[in-house]
């Protein structure tokens, strides 16, 4: 009996690929319920704190990634030497050669785990027949490589001081509620964190709460349902479907990607606040955007901000004339497109944002939806629809899958369906009505909530979060679905 309880014990331990650690997992719940636990007896000990949390941060990764968190490791320590070497050394192409090997590493990882077959599929596709590599990716590469770069990057223009301890650094680098799905934190952010007193207030759980049961909500009642019950079916074969069908199904997962990532962001945020420590805000009502330009204002914030200050300012900016701007707008784009996937879809992606953030700044859009509440509204409407064109691509399996859907919006829409539709798919539809609800609520309304639930008794916060945790239970496929940016 002894002997069964610690073998699956050590089973529970051990990675699984079929079943990563998940924050929407049960297994989750139980170990940041532990981490808390025994968080509590070491919290003003600053020392015991972050070797405590750094364990479970690498445990973290471990189970979901398996012996890849090593990749978290050396990345850290490139980059901590770079650091260090950067800042003591006044020799100016000695700094220049650490910055280089800090980026070709962080850059290499990134280039070798999720890049290498898409060469080799686009060499093959003129004519060559190379084989493809059998390469893992491992979950959140593509967010620890470039929150461990900007730090080195910073260093060497003089904004940030290096790190003097290893397992502060480390500690920064793998902080296990932002680690493999952002947001991207900056050094400059989290490090002065670390030495400070944590102090977790009564706002704070209130606010950790609101967040977590929010975004717990998002991911695993909304995103997840629209998804297995009819987006999912609908990109699969958009040929099946009519042109309202595959509309609809565009909605669901501009709907579905933002309560999926922005559900991430928030329970992220609220974990790290019961801990002490205050992630960015990463999203903020993108579909209330009345621009593209005003959209990477909302989504995704921490990658927007990354890729303007270390990507589109080193280019030039807008420094060097309107049709340089233009041009350094769609290559930021097209590259932002490709860190989120690894195919040419990505690069459309990013090409067709960049260009529309080309010909707003051309045609000064954004001046002009400002002018009223009529032309903010068409300017929303405009935006959301090119946001959907752009997810189109995004979401398909291939190119011509995006094409296909696409000719059936425009030449077979057959909107007499409109009433099939709902009976078909009421719970589907009632779902999507409430995300769309929830998401173009007004900011104030949702000060009023947060503040609401900061102010209930803890026995109140409690019975939200089992109400959530209840729900998600009797929504949920037999299969947990793991987070869209985690394959990113």
């Amino acid at each position: 009996m002894e002997s069964t309880f610690f073998s699956r014990l050590l089973d529970l331990l051990q990675y699984n690929p079929e079943a990563p650690m998940l924050f929407n997992s049960g297994f989750f719940l139980f170990f940041f319920f532990l981490c808390v636990l025994f968080y509590q007896f070491i919290v003003h000990n600053k020392r015991s704190r972050v070797v405590y949390l750094l364990t479970l941060s690498l445990f973290f990764y471990y189970k979901s990634s398996g012996f890849y968190f090593i990749l978290v490791v050396i990345s850290s320590i490139i980059d901590y030497i770079a650091g260090n070497v950067i800042n003591t050394t006044e020799n100016q192409g000695k700094k220049k050669t650490f910055l280089i090997i800090s980026l070709m590493t962080n850059l290499g990882l990134l280039g070798y785990f999720k890049y290498t077959n898409f060469l080799i599929d686009t060499i093959n596709s003129f004519g060559a027949e190379f084989g493809t590599m059998d390469i893992f990716l491992p979950v959140g590469i593509s967010f620890f490589t470039f929150q461990s770069m900007s730090y080195t990057i910073d260093i060497y223009r003089g904004k940030l001081g290096p790190e003097k301890n290893f397992v502060d650094f480390l500690f920064f680098v793998s902080f296990f509620p932002q680690l493999v799905a952002g947001p991207i934190v900056r050094a400059s952010e989290f490090l002065p964190q670390i030495n400070k007193k944590i102090f977790v207030s009564k706002e704070d759980i209130g606010r950790a709460v609101f967040l977590i049961a929010g975004g717990l909500f998002k991911k695993a009642v909304i995103a997840d349902f629209i998804s297995i019950n009819f987006v999912d079916r609908v990109f699969e074969m958009p040929l099946k479907y009519t042109g309202f069908e595959n509309l609809m199904a565009l909605y669901g997962y501009a709907l579905q990607i933002y309560c999926d990532f922005s559900g991430y962001s928030d329970m992220a945020i609220g974990l790290a606040l019961l801990l002490g420590f205050k992630l960015p805000v990463n999203f903020r009502s993108p579909y209330q955007a009345a621009s593209i330009t005003e959209f990477w204002r909302r989504w995704h914030i921490s990658l927007s901000s990354w890729l303007k200050d270390y990507l589109y300012i080193p280019l030039g900016g807008n420094q060097k004339g309107k049709k340089r701007q233009y041009v350094n707008l769609a290559l930021t784009m097209l590259l932002g497109g490709l860190w989120h996937g690894a195919s040419w879809k990505f690069v459309v992606w990013g090409g067709i944002h960049g260009g529309v953030l080309a010909l707003e700044k051309l045609l000064n859009f954004p001046k002009w939806v400002s002018k009223s509440k009529l032309t903010r509204f068409i300017g929303i409407v405009i935006t959301f629809h090119i946001a959907n064109l752009c997810w189109i691509f995004f979401r398909a399996h291939s190119f011509e899958s995006g094409i296909d859907m696409i000719q059936q919006i425009l030449f077979y829409f057959h909107g007499g369906v409109f009433w099939q539709f709902i009976e078909g798919y009421t719970a589907v539809f009632i779902m999507m009505i409430i995300g769309f609800a929830l998401h173009f609520t007004p900011e104030r309304y949702e000060v009023v909530m947060e503040k609401l639930v900061t102010r209930s008794p803890m026995i109140v916060k409690a019975l939200i979060l089992v109400a959530v945790i209840w729900l998600v239970a009797q929504v949920k496929s037999s299969d947990i679905q793991p987070f869209i940016y985690f394959q990113f």
